[in-house]
């Protein structure tokens, strides 16, 4: 029998004692979740992408009374990007997340199927895409989608 060892870094920091620029994309994510649709849930995300040419995109969750026809902040933000701005890759990425009564304690990771869209986006523009987990008590900060997904499907396997 063989074992295999896999480790994820994560670095957490509060919010003070991020970059500006990383603070301004945090904001960003928190702000859009004001415009969540989130009638069923009342769990509102909101994700901002901060591009290679420094534009800024918002995303957020957009629910449905039929489930699977509703949508995550992360892919709303990535499809929007990639669509608008197809020649600039995402640098970062912020997710925050509250519930009607306050943002959550601890940071928020994205569902597994906006994970394989965050593989997608940064095996697209073949650079790595860090991500910033927002919470009232820390900010979790991944340098890649690997940290997700250590063990991802991606289009390698296809050829």
């Amino acid at each position: 029998m063989k074992q295999i060892k896999l480790e994820i870094n994560i670095e957490a920091r509060h919010y003070d004692e991020l970059a500006e620029e990383d603070r301004q994309l945090i904001d960003a994510a928190r702000e859009a979740t004001q415009r969540s649709y989130a009638p069923y849930s009342h769990f509102s995300v909101g994700a901002a992408a901060l591009l290679e040419n420094g534009m800024v995109v918002t995303g957020t969750n957009q629910e449905n009374a039929a489930y699977p026809s509703g949508l995550c902040a992360e892919r709303t933000t990535l499809f929007y990007a990639n669509s608008q701005y197809p020649d600039q890759a995402v640098k970062t990425l912020a997710i925050a997340a509250r519930t009607e009564s306050d943002f959550l304690d601890t940071p928020i990771p994205p569902c597994g199927a906006c994970r394989q869209v965050l593989l997608e986006t940064e095996k697209r523009y073949g650079k790595p895409m860090r991500i910033l987990l927002y919470s009232k008590s820390d900010i979790y900060i991944l340098n890649g989608v690997g940290g997700l997904l250590p063990l991802s499907f991606d289009g390698d396997y296809l050829k």
